[in-house]
């Protein structure tokens, strides 16, 4: 009762004292004409307008027109017509949230969507679009993050307050991988934001993929594909905002994004609306504009403060992972995680695929063990891939290519250390333990029966001292 009471108080002290409004005298699609406040509003700002059944509606200011105010609605405009009432809202838009928000599911207008009762307010405010912390007022990237899946823990390992995207294609296993950080990460908070999700998943991701643990250290912000462009946009901020609340009082957030592309598509809805000409794949140039701004605002906090590390899904239109969206996020991000539909056909879960995804913190996380292991590891499945197409066909002869040979060897094991149910978790330390166990058993049994047969024990060949006695055909590009 008495948080209520504080919640109804708080919102009372928010209320302004005085209201500026205009009339509508234009509807072309979702996009709303005002007059007579023009002067008075700035892109961004906030207006709701009074239906004809007294309903409000909110809307934001996309952009003027002869001079003329242009509105684009967060909900329907049913009963909105000429001459209705455009009242301006004072003030950013901003929350006030506070630690009794974890558990919860909300909107992208911060309101509770669980049937749980009303949120908490808390007294610190933050806006929704933050401005990113400038370069120099960050932290430098922590230690590294451990988050459960071991084919990352090890190749691609992620360090508290790095940014890395999930590139992939439809089906192939991206909602799978993000329910695995969920239940096996070491961070302090999960945010989740599911933007313009389907309706039908929403609750299921929810109830199955979060479960019971981790909704309780976790808020989820959802916005699904039938809303309004509008909403969907803001419920990629509002995710980013919550993040930085839990930031702010230090501690490690892990923020999960499905997806960038649909927050791009938005955007782009939203431009095209306005009248903003496309530029490179119907795009228009805000979307570029926009990208950084809401990625930016991941990564290390000031000092003393906690960090967001963001992981962010980016759907990749028809595989093809040089589309415009992947290309702009890639350049942004600190390392990409590239999910391969082929992996995934036969049959291996995670379908990360090694050889295309890069951690940018590494090797400068590793120890010089670590970084030797995970390095001859690469080089094996390097010479596996190459030589893929002969192994298959029975064609490559043994012996041929020493590299080779020891690749075929570790092939399986690999193979076998990559793949992880949903519900095995493994830390960093067991991580590294089994991939070692997965590469030297096999090369060291190579290296006795080469012993046996009277043969020098050939070591592993390495950049620049690879047998020539077998060709390699140049790698595909896919």
């Amino acid at each position: 009762m008495s948080q209520l009471f504080s919640s109804i108080i708080n919102d009372l002290a928010k209320v302004p004292e005085r209201r500026i409004h205009g009339r509508v005298v234009g509807i072309q699609g979702m996009l709303v004409e005002i007059g007579g406040v023009q002067t008075s509003l700035s892109v961004g700002d906030r207006c709701w307008l009074v239906a004809r059944d007294s309903r409000r509606v909110p809307c934001e200011v996309v952009g003027f027109r002869a001079g003329r105010a242009l509105l684009m609605p967060f909900t329907g405009l049913d009963g909105v017509g000429l001459g209705c009432r455009a009242e301006l809202s004072e003030g950013v838009p901003a929350i006030h949230p506070t630690k009794n928000w974890l558990g919860r599911v909300i909107n992208a207008m911060g309101d509770p969507v669980d049937g749980k009762g009303p949120l908490a307010t808390g007294e610190l405010r933050i806006a929704i679009r933050n401005a990113p912390l400038s370069a120099h007022d960050r932290q430098r990237v922590g230690g590294k993050l451990d988050l459960g899946v071991r084919a990352i823990n090890t190749f691609l390992t992620c360090c508290k307050g790095q940014r890395m995207g999930i590139f992939a294609g439809s089906g192939v296993g991206k909602s799978s991988l993000m329910s695995m950080f969920i239940r096996h990460t070491t961070a302090d908070v999960i945010v989740m934001g599911l933007v313009g999700e389907r309706g039908r998943e929403a609750r299921e991701f929810i109830e199955d993929d979060l479960g019971e643990e981790g909704l309780r250290r976790s808020v989820t912000v959802v916005a699904t594909s039938d809303e309004s462009p509008l909403m969907r946009r803001q419920a990629a901020h509002m995710t980013m905002a919550v993040a930085e609340y839990f930031r702010d009082l230090g501690l490690d957030v892990l923020c999960l994004m499905d997806s960038v592309t649909r927050f791009a598509m938005a955007q782009r809805e939203i431009s095209l609306s306005a009248g903003e000409p496309p530029a490179s794949k119907g795009y228009t140039p805000t979307v570029f504009a926009e990208l950084p701004k809401l990625l930016e605002r991941a990564g290390p906090g000031r000092e003393g403060s906690g960090t967001i590390t963001g992981l962010f899904t980016v759907l990749v239109e028809g595989d093809d992972h040089n589309e415009p969206i992947s290309d702009a996020v890639r350049g942004i991000l600190d390392g990409h995680i590239v999910l391969d539909r082929a992996i995934a056909e036969r049959g291996r879960y995670p379908a990360i695929n090694i050889l295309r995804s890069v951690s940018r913190t590494m090797p400068g996380c590793n120890t010089a063990e670590q970084t030797l292991l995970v390095g001859e590891a690469r080089r094996l499945m390097a010479s596996y891939e190459d030589m893929a197409e002969l192994i298959r066909l029975g064609a490559y002869r043994k012996g041929s290519n020493p590299q080779v040979d020891m690749a075929i060897l570790v092939h399986d094991p690999l193979e076998a250390f990559l793949t992880q149910r949903k519900d095995d978790g493994t830390d960093l330390e067991t991580g590294y333990a089994q991939l070692t166990q997965a590469i030297f058993p096999a090369l060291k049994e190579a290296a006795e029966a080469e012993r046996a047969a009277g043969g020098e024990v050939t070591q592993a060949p390495r950049k620049g001292r690879d047998s020539k006695a077998f060709p390699v055909p140049p790698r595909r590009k896919r």
